[in-house]
């Protein structure tokens, strides 16, 4: 049966180190889930983990050694970075034990979860539901995909943001709340998940404005970094 227009492309990203990409299905992400930046976000302790999704069509996906262009959206006047690591799924599960998490793991990737926080404020004052500050369009630069055949699992390891060669945010995935075990069972609670599905599973301490013309440098250690210019 013929489309009543034709669909819009899976959007893909470059997988490190081969002739191939990684075709997105969905986009979870893992709220305040290092102690650091829960604090600097009124929250505490061990709490239960919250997720929120962005559409696939959010991403921007940047080739290695390559420098993504970002263009600064509409309808904010603080828009914030968050340096996350970002995982790729690649099999189908639900109810996944923690002991089996990593084999649905296809590979990782550094990733900025950009965020219109005076939007984000004011609707969460409101107790309202908070998608048009993380899921508008560009809000998610992602760099290559790194398969987990050659990181092994990801447990520790620095990770860093640099927005004009100075710091912002400095950490290591050994601080995550929620490890991504831990996620991954959890979401798999819920959800369904398959392959081609992305988790961004949240992000240390240092979010911070950022402006045009800003050049943000993210990194994780084991992992191609990401570099895009807020345009």
């Amino acid at each position: 049966m013929p489309h009543v227009f034709e669909p819009m492309p899976v959007p893909a990203v470059p997988v490190h180190g081969e002739n191939a990409t990684f075709a997105v299905h969905r986009v979870f992400c893992v709220g305040q889930n290092y102690a650091d930046h829960a604090a600097e976000m009124g929250a505490s302790g061990r709490e239960a983990p919250f997720f929120f999704m962005k559409p696939s069509s959010s991403l921007v996906p940047v080739g290695s050694g390559r420098e993504g262009q970002v263009p600064y959206p509409d309808g904010t006047q603080s828009l914030h970075h968050e340096v996350e690591l970002v995982v790729a799924i690649g099999l189908q599960g639900a109810d996944i034990d923690t002991s089996e998490a990593a084999d649905f793991i296809y590979g990782y990737a550094v990733g900025l979860d950009l965020t219109r926080r005076d939007l984000q404020a004011a609707l969460k004052e409101k107790g309202r539901p908070w998608e048009i500050a993380k899921g508008f369009e560009a809000s998610g630069p992602i760099g290559p995909i790194t398969p987990r055949e050659r990181t092994g699992e990801l447990v520790r390891g620095g990770i860093r943001l640099d927005v004009n060669g100075q710091t912002r945010q400095q950490g290591d995935l050994g601080q995550m709340i929620w490890r991504v075990n831990e996620i991954i069972a959890h979401l798999s609670r819920h959800w369904m998940l398959m392959p081609g599905d992305l988790v961004f599973t949240g992000t240390p301490a240092g979010v911070s404005a950022i402006e045009r013309g800003d050049v943000l440098s993210a990194r994780i250690d084991g992992l191609e970094a990401l570099q895009v210019k807020i345009v």
